[in-house]
């Protein structure tokens, strides 16, 4: 991992923030759920690695009454508060603690449907994304899916000055929308959470172009990216059905 790591100040501030930190969550939520290779009454299993507060889990639960759900997050008060969503969800949804830089993990995707992750993967170097991708696409069930919403690695200066302006000018529209979340985004300014702007030695993106040449080599098809906004993408691909 990078010399400095995730921990708790960092999760209590992204639960603060995140509301406008992040461009056009909704949106991006929106379309993990959409983009799943199934009906809305199939039966399958959901893996989430960095579950955070449950926003996400929310959303395919809902979308899938039937698909059992495993959220995986190493903060310990990340996991309470997504446990404290599953409530309306019975047993469907369960919860565990985990590293994304151990393999350890990787047992508890076998057979999954659906593997999906959000602000998470970008904590990786190169060559771990690329493990990651191929140890998932061994593990998914035929027809199943590898979904990302991520920062992506700009190529150029002026694509990184673009992304760090675009994430800013959506911070600030998304503070307005809010009403009186002013607050919010100084926060987000003083955090200096503008990874464009501010590199941060814990976040390691890389190119999306990359990562896509990656889950081809991994075996994945119909791989693309499907959103983007302001640096950040929702991109993946799929297991063929045999």
């Amino acid at each position: 991992m990078s010399e400095r790591e995730w921990n708790e100040d960092d999760s209590r501030l992204y639960r603060e923030i995140a509301a406008v930190a992040v461009p056009r969550r909704d949106e991006q939520l929106a379309a993990l759920a959409a983009l799943a290779p199934f009906a809305a009454g199939d039966e399958f299993a959901i893996v989430e690695l960095a579950c955070g507060e449950g926003l996400l889990a929310a959303a395919l639960l809902q979308a899938y009454p039937k698909a059992r759900y495993l959220g995986l997050d190493g903060s310990d008060s990340m996991r309470r508060e997504t446990a404290a969503r599953f409530a309306p969800y019975g047993g469907r949804a369960t919860i565990a603690p985990f590293d994304i830089g151990s393999p350890d993990w990787l047992p508890r995707a076998e057979g999954a449907g659906l593997v999906v992750s959000s602000l998470c993967v970008h904590h990786l170097d190169g060559a771990s994304k690329r493990g990651l991708f191929a140890s998932v696409y061994q593990r998914l069930a035929p027809g199943g899916a590898l979904l990302l919403a991520d920062l992506v690695e700009p190529s150029r200066a002026e694509a990184r000055a673009w992304f760090a302006d675009s994430w800013d000018r959506a911070v600030g529209e998304q503070s307005i929308a809010r009403g009186a979340s002013a607050d919010l985004q100084r926060r987000f300014e003083a955090a200096h959470w503008n990874y464009y702007r501010y590199p941060d030695p814990i976040d390691r993106p890389s190119e999306l172009f990359e990562q896509l040449a990656w889950l081809r080599e991994a075996g994945f098809t119909a791989v693309d990216c499907f959103w983007m906004c302001a640096g950040h993408a929702v991109y993946g691909g799929y297991k063929p059905s045999r």
